[in-house]
This record gives C-alpha cells, sequence and structure tokens, in this order.
C-alpha cells in the first residue's frame, strides 16, 4: 500500500505545484482581463473598470487572489469564466471529450502503424523497404505539425475534395446515433492522421531499434535453437519486451501529444481544449485558461499512472518486485 499511497501524494504535489506556477506565470503576464472585457463591451467608465477588478477580485494583492483561488480549487470550484459567463467546469467538461478523442485516435494510430512498420524494418534492417520507413520516419518527425495538417488539408479537401476541413460533425445533425458516429469519425480523420503521422515517424524507429538490441539477446537465440518458428519468436518472445520503451515514452509523450493537439485543433477548428485555451489567451479569460492547463495536467498525470500500471502488466519482473 505504501507504493501507490506515496504516488498518489506525489500526484496531488505536483497539481498542487502546476496550480501554483500556472497562476504565477498568468499573473506575471502582460496584459488585463478588465480591458479586454472592457474591450469586448466597446468600453466603459473608470467606475465601471473599478467594480469589475473588484467583482472579480484583481484588485487584491497576488497572495490573497492566490490563496483565493486554491481555496475554491479544493473545493472543485474553478472560477467562473470572464468571457463565456458559464463556470469553467462546466466548459472544461464539455470540451474534454473531442480532445481526448482526437489525443487518443492519433496515439492509437501512431503506436499501431508505427510498431507494426518498426518490427518489419528490424526483421529486414539492411533491405530497401527498410531504409525507406527510416527516412519516411525522419522526414515525418521533422515536419511542423501545423504544417502537416495544411498540406493534408489541400491534398484531401481541396485538390481531392474526400475530407471535411473542420468542425467535429456536419451543420445537420445525423438523424440516428450510428449516423451520427460515423460523420463525427469523417471528420475526425484528417485532425488525427495530422497529430498521429508525426509521432508515428517516432514510434516506427524507437520500435525498429528496440527490437533490434531484443532480437539480438540471448533468450531469443535461445528460443531459435529450440526450433521454434520466426512468427512465434518475434510475436511472443521478442515483441513484448521490445514493446516496453514503446509504452514508457507513449506516457511520458501524453503531455506532448496534448500540447499538439493545440495546433491541431485550431487549424482544424476541433472543438477541445486545444480550441478553449487559445481562445482564452486571445481573450485574456484567465480563469478559463487556469481550468484547461489544470484539467491538461490531471490528464497528464492520470495517463503517468495508467502507464505504469500497463507497464507492469507487459513486464512480470516488475509485478514480482
Amino acid at each position: 500500500m505504501k507504493g501507490p499511497l506515496r504516488k498518489a501524494g506525489n500526484s496531488v504535489l505536483l497539481l498542487l505545484a502546476v496550480l501554483v506556477l500556472n497562476f504565477a506565470l498568468i499573473h506575471a503576464a502582460p496584459g488585463d482581463p478588465v480591458e479586454a472585457m472592457v474591450g469586448e463591451m466597446g468600453g466603459a467608465t473608470p467606475e465601471m473598470v473599478a467594480e469589475l477588478r473588484e467583482t472579480y477580485g484583481l484588485d487584491q494583492p497576488f497572495m490573497i487572489q492566490l490563496g483565493r483561488y486554491l481555496g475554491r480549487v479544493v473545493q472543485g470550484d474553478l472560477g467562473h469564466s470572464l468571457y463565456y459567463d458559464q463556470p469553467v467546469t462546466q466548459l472544461v467538461l464539455a470540451r474534454i471529450g473531442p480532445t481526448l478523442l482526437l489525443v487518443a485516435t492519433a496515439l492509437a494510430t501512431a503506436i499501431g502503424i508505427g510498431v507494426v512498420l518498426g518490427v518489419f524494418s528490424a526483421q529486414r534492417r539492411n533491405s530497401l523497404a527498410s531504409h525507406l520507413v527510416t527516412v519516411l520516419s525522419l522526414a515525418g518527425f521533422s515536419a511542423p505539425v501545423f504544417w502537416v495538417g495544411i498540406m493534408l488539408i489541400l491534398l484531401f479537401s481541396v485538390s481531392i475534395p474526400l475530407l471535411p476541413i473542420s468542425g467535429m460533425s456536419s451543420s445537420t445533425q445525423a438523424a440516428t446515433a450510428l449516423g451520427h458516429a460515423l460523420d463525427v469519425a469523417h471528420h475526425l480523420v484528417l485532425p488525427a492522421l495530422t497529430l498521429g503521422l508525426i509521432y508515428l515517424a517516432f514510434y516506427s524507429r524507437l520500435s525498429r531499434t528496440s527490437m533490434i538490441e531484443v532480437l539480438e539477446t540471448d533468450y531469443v537465440r535461445t528460443a531459435r535453437a529450440k526450433g521454434l518458428s520466426r512468427r512465434l519468436v518475434i510475436y511472443k518472445h521478442a515483441l513484448r519486451n521490445a514493446l516496453l520503451p514503446v509504452v514508457t515514452f507513449a506516457g511520458l509523450q501524453f503531455g506532448q501529444v496534448i500540447s499538439g493537439a493545440v495546433l491541431v485543433e485550431t487549424v482544424f477548428a476541433w472543438p477541445g481544449l486545444g480550441t478553449l485555451a487559445f481562445d482564452s489567451i486571445l481573450r485574456r479569460d484567465t480563469p478559463t485558461l487556469l481550468g484547461v492547463l489544470f484539467f491538461s495536467a490531471l490528464m497528464v498525470v492520470a495517463m503517468n499512472i495508467l502507464t505504469d500500471l500497463l507497464y507492469r502488466r507487459i513486464d512480470p519482473r516488475i509485478r514480482t518486485s
């Protein structure tokens, strides 16, 4: 019990540190939320400006604002949006589903196809196909995510009008649940492909390197010497250990994937946390931006815990220890 309790305690401390750091950085950033609100309203008198500052507690010293914010967060209150005039928790929960769908689809695509390509090229490491996979992987990993998105839009939405450019669903809602799901999947292809291509290149390289190392270990040579089939050696004995670095990096990169999703959601107008964060930055909606950053950190922490559990599932030695 000490291990899980210690990890839970460390996670709580980490989230607390993230809350304090985000609040301090946003507070130190140039710009004024009240001035942004006044600009949206078309102007206001000095008395109205002072009243708005008092209403939102912006007239108090930094430490008092921080203490009040942390106190509300502990009670489950992330504040009220300055622009949308809604509770921040309600706003974030409405957007978290599309982001998780995008990130999960992109990661599943990247890991699945990347591992297949990596295992294939590791078995034929000196072949033309293996070198081609390496070159394509390096090219994909080097390409900026927003550039990939624009190129895919030009190819599959402009030149070949097969896929929608933006949004999560069509303006005309499907009559059935299945029709709506297919419509969302149709809109999901380009954003998920854009985000997944970058990490597909990484996981194909990682899988190839890991598989090559595993294939040269003694237990794989022993399995071959026993007369086991090549397929059994690769997919039962070697692949399980070759997946350990992939699982590790998938957990560590989850936060990076969410960061990449901000650009992808902006390019494709995907209604997730990334678009909400981008709009909140432009409108200086500090409570909403803090809420998005908090939920993003929460998802990263949860993913790290899930990765640890999956790692124990894959490697029996960790369960034994």
